[in-house]
C-alpha cells in the first residue's frame, strides 16, 4: 500500500457563508480525496460587509480541515490582487506540510501554486470545471488572462477536466498540457433508489435558476404546452430564488396547480425530490458534467437533457433521452414520451449501479491517488 500523502486543495471556488453552494463540487471532491490522504483547503473570497483587511476562519469537518480568508473590498484590480496574496502567504503558514498541491480554477489562483512550486518545488495538478473556456464563450477572455493560464497549464504535472469536452475546449484555448479526465462525484451511499410510486406525473428540475444558463423559461414555455397533453403532473422548479418565475408562469398562462417553486434548500434534501421524480429535466444552453444529473442516475430517476457539453460522455442510452439544446417541441414530445410509458428504461438499481462504479467517493479517491503518485514518482 502506498504511503498516505498530504494534499493542499487552492480553491477559487468553495462554499463560504458568502456563496455556501459555490463550489460544493470540489468540495465533494476534496472529500473523496480525504478517504485515502490528508487534505487541507485554503479558499479567498471578497466580503463587501468586512471593514478590516480579512478575517480568517478555521474549521475542520470530514476529515477536511478547511482554511477560508474573507478580504474587504478591494477598489481596482491591482489592490484586490495584493489583499489576495497577502490572505494566501497568511493562509500558508497556517497549513501543516504538504506534499503536493490541487488546484481548482486555472485563474487566478493558478498564480499560488506557480509560485509555490518555484518557491519550495512542490508540484501541483489542476482541477478545472468552468464552461467559460467552450467556443465562443472564451472569446470574453482577455490576452494577458490566456498567456498567465498558458503558463500555469504548462507547468502543472496534470490537468484533469470534469469531461473530455472540456479537455478539447481547454486544448483549443491553447492551453497545452497533460491531461487526464477525472469526473465529478456522487455521494452513492446517500443517493440511492427509494422505489416510491407517485400518484401524479412528477418532473424535477435543480439548478442556479440563471436563465441564459439553464433556460427556465424554455422549460416554462414547454409546461405551458403540456397542459393539454397530460392531465395529471407535476413540476418542482428547485433552487436560488426559483420564485422570481412565477410572474412569467402566470404570463403564459401556466396552471400554477402544475408547478411547485421551491427556493435553495440544502443539498442533503435534494435526494428526497429525486427519489420521488419519475423524470429529472435539465435544459440548458451549456453545461460540463452537471453532478444533478449523476444523482438523478443514483437514484434510479431517469433524465432529459440537452446534449451538451461533456452529458453524453456518460450518458447510456437507456438511462433517459438526450435532445438539442433550446428545442422546445422536442423537449414537449419526449416528456409525453415518457409520461406515455414509450421507452424501455433501465432498473433504479442498474442506474445506481451504474454511478457507483463510476462517480463513488472511491472511485474518485482512486482516480486522484494515481495521478498523485505519478506526479511524485512514488
Amino acid at each position: 500500500m502506498k504511503q498516505k500523502l498530504s494534499v493542499l486543495f487552492i480553491c477559487g471556488w468553495y462554499p463560504s457563508r458568502i456563496y455556501p453552494t459555490n463550489g460544493d463540487f470540489i468540495e465533494r471532491h476534496a472529500k473523496a480525496v480525504s478517504l485515502k490522504h490528508n487534505v487541507s483547503v485554503i479558499h479567498i473570497i471578497t466580503d463587501t460587509s468586512l471593514q478590516t483587511d480579512f478575517e480568517y476562519i478555521f474549521k475542520e469537518l470530514d476529515n477536511i480541515k478547511t482554511h477560508i480568508v474573507y478580504t474587504r473590498s478591494a477598489k481596482n484590480s491591482i489592490e484586490k490582487f495584493m489583499l489576495f496574496f497577502k490572505a494566501f502567504k497568511f493562509l500558508i503558514k497556517k497549513v501543516d506540510q504538504f506534499d503536493i498541491v490541487h488546484l481548482n480554477e486555472i485563474f487566478p489562483f493558478g498564480i499560488f501554486p506557480l509560485y509555490l512550486k518555484h518557491l519550495k518545488k512542490i508540484p501541483y495538478i489542476i482541477t478545472e470545471h468552468w464552461t467559460g473556456y467552450h467556443t465562443p464563450y472564451f472569446k470574453d477572455i482577455s490576452f494577458y488572462q490566456k498567456l498567465i493560464s498558458k503558463i500555469i497549464v504548462k507547468q502543472a504535472s496534470f490537468i484533469c477536466p470534469v469531461t473530455n469536452d472540456l479537455k478539447k475546449s481547454l486544448i483549443n484555448f491553447g492551453l497545452k498540457g497533460n491531461y487526464n479526465v477525472v469526473e465529478n462525484v456522487v455521494d452513492t451511499q446517500k443517493f440511492k433508489p427509494a422505489f416510491i410510486e407517485n400518484k401524479l406525473f412528477s418532473i424535477v428540475h435543480i439548478s442556479n435558476m440563471l436563465d441564459e444558463h439553464k433556460n427556465i423559461s424554455g422549460i416554462l414555455n414547454v409546461v405551458k404546452k403540456l397542459q393539454t397533453s397530460i392531465p395529471d403532473f407535476k413540476l418542482k422548479l428547485i433552487g436560488s430564488n426559483s420564485s422570481q418565475y412565477k410572474q412569467y408562469a402566470i404570463k403564459q398562462n401556466i396552471n400554477l396547480n402544475h408547478i411547485d417553486f421551491i427556493n435553495h434548500i440544502p443539498h442533503k434534501e435534494i435526494i428526497k425530490h429525486l427519489q420521488t421524480a419519475n423524470l429529472f429535466l435539465l435544459f440548458s444552453n451549456f453545461e460540463n458534467l452537471p453532478c444533478v444529473i449523476l444523482e438523478s442516475f443514483s437514484c434510479g430517476t431517469p433524465v432529459i437533457s440537452s446534449n451538451v457539453g461533456g452529458i453524453s460522455e456518460f450518458f447510456p442510452d437507456n438511462f433517459g433521452k438526450l435532445i438539442n439544446a433550446g428545442n422546445e417541441d422536442e423537449l414537449e414530445s419526449e416528456i409525453i414520451n415518457f409520461y406515455n410509458r414509450k421507452y424501455n428504461i433501465a432498473s433504479k438499481q442498474e442506474m445506481h449501479n451504474y454511478s457507483e462504479k463510476h462517480f463513488s467517493y472511491n472511485t474518485i479517491a482512486n482516480k486522484f491517488s494515481e495521478i498523485y503518485y505519478k506526479t511524485l514518482d512514488l
